[in-house]
């Protein structure tokens, strides 16, 4: 009887997940047809169902924006690890991050919005969706300064720092790009910010303490 009971369980849970998928799903294109501003009707209408049932599976709006933002996160972050493997130069490696996450803004600037638009309420700092996003990514970048380092023969203890001060650095440019209608090509804005964070990092991850011409 017990047995069964798990079985049962177990299928609920699974659908439970697999409900909560085809939700984040949906709130995804319902950004992308109605922006970042979208609303829970607008999302449960996507889903082909109620508000009702969108908060049995998400306790609230921030719940669900938490989900959203983990899914772009599964998305984004390969993108980011393929481009740092794309070179064994740093400064590459770096232009290429820069790039590449700078790609995947502009391929869906409501999604990005939306992501970085929290939706409030009293959750704690280190639930907040849009911190454990950025904390992703720099931990990607600090991967990245931390074998660069090493290489050098450098202490890798300022990697943590900097590469999230890099991510800090990005994030806001791409804010500012963004809001402001993209005043200049995503490439160009690439180069500027690759520019600007390597000529801060290369006196520090090359063997021999030169920066490299920008």
């Amino acid at each position: 009887m017990a047995h069964r009971r798990d079985r049962r369980d177990s299928r609920w849970d699974e659908h439970r997940r697999e409900r909560r998928e085809q939700l984040v799903q949906a709130t995804l294109t319902a950004v992308g047809k109605h922006g970042a501003g979208v609303g829970m009707e607008e999302i449960a209408a996507e889903a082909g169902t109620s508000k009702t049932v969108v908060y049995r599976h998400f306790a609230d709006r921030t719940d669900l924006h938490v989900a959203v933002c983990a899914r772009v996160a599964e998305q984004l972050l390969p993108t980011l690890r393929a481009a740092m493997s794309s070179s064994a130069e740093p400064r590459a490696m770096l232009g290429a991050a820069i790039e590449a996450y700078l790609a995947f803004l502009e391929a869906d600037p409501e999604v990005y919005r939306f992501v970085v638009s929290a939706p409030g309420g009293d959750r704690p700092a280190d639930a907040d969706p849009v911190t454990g996003l950025a904390d992703l990514v720099g931990d990607q970048a600090a991967a990245l300064l931390a074998a660069a380092l090493a290489d050098a023969g450098r202490d890798p203890a300022a990697a943590a720092p900097w590469g999230h001060g890099v991510v800090g650095l990005v994030r806001a440019a791409a804010d500012w790009w963004l809001r402001t209608g993209r005043p200049m090509p995503r490439r160009d804005l690439a180069a500027h910010l690759t520019a600007l964070a390597w000529a801060g990092l290369s006196g520090v991850v090359t063997t021999d303490n030169r920066k490299e011409d920008l």
